[in-house]
């Protein structure tokens, strides 16, 4: 077993990665005071309950914690404020207290949806993360936690950091095909903020980790996690650095709304928006060898790099001014400079994303 740790001061907290250690989750749990003297609730969805669940209660109810468990519908749907009420029926009745823990059990929009419950129930009670995916490597650390609103993904949220995160590698084997694609968008995006050699040892061990061999997806997942950890460690309520966590975000989140919530899956939508973000940095004079480049590394692992053509343009822009990036009428982009190497920009124009979008409407998606 790995351990990261997301430096916070008294908010600290582990990253737990290795293969097998759900199974040990009692004993997480207990050394970071986490006791069974009140209810537990377990968050997770409709695909990952048959594969998982049994499993993590088990494990659960040898260290002498009550489970109670909430299964919502897979998909990113589920993040919604239904579901949240829902969670929070299924808690007052297994009779969660202010000392009682949620555990989610899956990938983003479940680790979203639990956390926001566990920060908005009775004001706040602690919650443990344990992803299925391997884009939740993202999504569980950090403490971003949300549901989506009609018109906009995570608007309705907050900040509020788990007690753990425990990845078990093990729990990814059962992931199809398309997941792992999506999640390695995500994986591919920490190096390119901030890690040129972390990029290239990813398009060196494409193929291993589309595979899901073991040894190279821990490795990836190790550093991608330690990567996000540090620039939450330096900013963690998006005050500054954080930003650059959003490569591909401003657009990836307006495709998501538009197509309608789960047509794209968000590391698709993040793949598609880190391909806008470069022709958006040619503007402003970086070479469009390094907008190829990114394309051909997403391409590397079968993402998506082209916009649906039946999405609409000035739906996608509208879907944009409802992001949490609109700011004083202006919107936040994160543009390469380089493979490795971002930028926070304030000085893209509603033109130059109306024309990028049409530049990449008008493409065909290349075979793998």
């Amino acid at each position: 077993m790995r351990t990261l740790t997301v430096d916070l001061g008294e908010r600290s907290y582990p990253i737990y990665m290795g293969q097998g250690i759900s199974d040990q989750i009692s004993r997480y749990l207990a050394e970071r005071g986490i006791l069974p003297s009140s209810p537990l609730l377990v968050v997770t969805d409709s695909n990952v309950a048959p594969l998982h669940l049994d499993r993590l209660k088990t494990a659960l109810g040898e260290g002498g914690y009550r489970v109670h468990d909430c299964i919502v519908p897979a998909g990113e749907a589920s993040k919604s404020l239904d579901q949240l009420a829902e969670i929070v029926r299924v808690g007052l009745e297994a009779g969660l207290d202010r000392s009682s823990v949620i555990v989610a059990l899956g990938g983003g929009v479940v680790g979203d949806l639990a956390g926001f419950a566990a920060a908005s129930y009775m004001r706040g009670i602690r919650f443990v993360q344990v992803p299925t995916t391997i884009l939740a490597h993202d999504s569980s650390v950090g403490g971003k936690v949300a549901v989506n609103h009609p018109l906009a993904k995570n608007v309705i949220g907050a900040f509020y950091q788990p007690e753990l995160v425990l990845y078990d590698m093990q729990l990814l084997r059962t992931l199809p095909p398309r997941d792992v694609r999506s999640g390695l968008a995500e994986v591919l995006k920490e190096g390119l903020i901030l890690d040129k050699e972390y990029v290239e040892w990813l398009s060196d061990h494409a193929d291993a980790l589309l595979a899901l061999e073991p040894k190279a997806l821990e490795d990836a997942l190790f550093e991608a996690c330690r990567i996000k950890a540090e620039v939450v460690g330096q900013d963690e309520r998006e005050n500054g650095i954080r930003a650059v966590l959003n490569l591909g975000h401003t657009i990836g989140h307006a495709l998501e709304a538009v197509a309608g919530y789960g047509t794209l899956m968000h590391g698709e939508a993040v793949a598609i928006g880190m391909v806008g973000a470069a022709r958006l940095a040619e503007y402003f004079g970086r070479p469009r060898r390094l907008t190829e480049t990114i394309r051909d590394l997403l391409l590397r692992f079968d993402c998506p790099v082209t916009i649906p053509a039946e999405l609409d343009t000035d739906a996608i822009l509208e879907a944009m001014m409802h992001d949490k990036k609109f700011r004083e009428g202006k919107l936040t982009f994160i543009l390469p400079v380089d493979i490795g190497r971002v930028e926070i920009s304030r000085s893209v124009t509603r033109e130059q994303v109306r024309s990028v979008i049409e530049q990449l409407k008008q493409e065909e998606q290349p075979c793998g």
